[in-house]
């Protein structure tokens, strides 16, 4: 008889997705992207043209070459550069939990803030936001607040040419327009991670991108 996988935090996977689904699709504000491969919404005007601004120049202040668990800047997997805003700044803190409040999650379930700047030529190559839990880096992000749930992306400017965020599987594209807050469920409704939500960062063409993310745990954040 065949081993059953164990897959880390499924159940609490399971339960904020549909949690999460359920409030937003009682939202007016939130648009369901048309796709049946994962949960995927829009708010549009979710954050004012000085608010962005504000954000921008913030990220300058911060932004270093951006690294992933598995990858350094080096490898051109990812390119741009990022940092995590100050998480007691007041406006930060306010606008992180607005994010919070359109989701329905706890605050302390979320990772710092981070902002990211492209510049022409740099990209984020196809990737999942959820942690492969075979790999070593998970024995610490498990005692961290486990799996990720949802992910909430702002887009921050227009963009010249360049720079969407592709869902490479589901096969859309979403342009960047300032202050639209963009989220999605890493996980199926059964509470397992869903390849569908892979995604890119297309390479900027001209000008430049800024956008903040914040990554939901199942569980308390570290």
């Amino acid at each position: 008889m065949a081993k059953t996988q164990i897959i880390p935090d499924k159940d609490a996977l399971a339960r904020v997705g549909a949690m999460v689904r359920k409030r937003l699709d009682a939202d007016p504000r939130a648009y369901r992207i048309e796709t049946e491969k994962a949960d995927l919404y829009a708010v549009g005007e979710f954050m004012t043209i000085r608010e962005c601004e504000r954000l921008c120049t913030m990220i300058d202040f911060v932004a270093k070459p951006s690294s992933l668990h598995e990858e350094d800047y080096a490898s051109g997997f990812r390119t741009s550069y990022s940092g995590d805003l100050d998480p007691w700044d007041s406006f930060v803190m306010g606008i992180s939990r607005r994010i919070d409040d359109v989701l329905g999650l706890p605050s302390e379930n979320g990772e710092a803030v981070q902002g990211q700047r492209y510049l022409p030529g740099q990209e984020f190559k196809p990737h999942n936001d959820w942690f492969y839990t075979t790999q070593d880096y998970w024995k610490l992000e498990r005692k961290r607040g486990g799996q990720r749930c949802w992910t909430a992306m702002v887009f921050l400017n227009d963009v010249e040419e360049g720079g969407e965020t592709h869902f490479t599987e589901i096969g859309i594209k979403i342009e960047p327009k300032p202050g639209v807050l963009l989220v999605w469920n890493n996980a199926l409704p059964d509470g397992t991670p869903n390849p569908d939500t892979i995604h890119a960062g297309t390479p900027v063409g001209k000008g430049s991108k800024y956008i903040i993310t914040k990554w939901y745990r199942t569980r308390k954040h570290r």
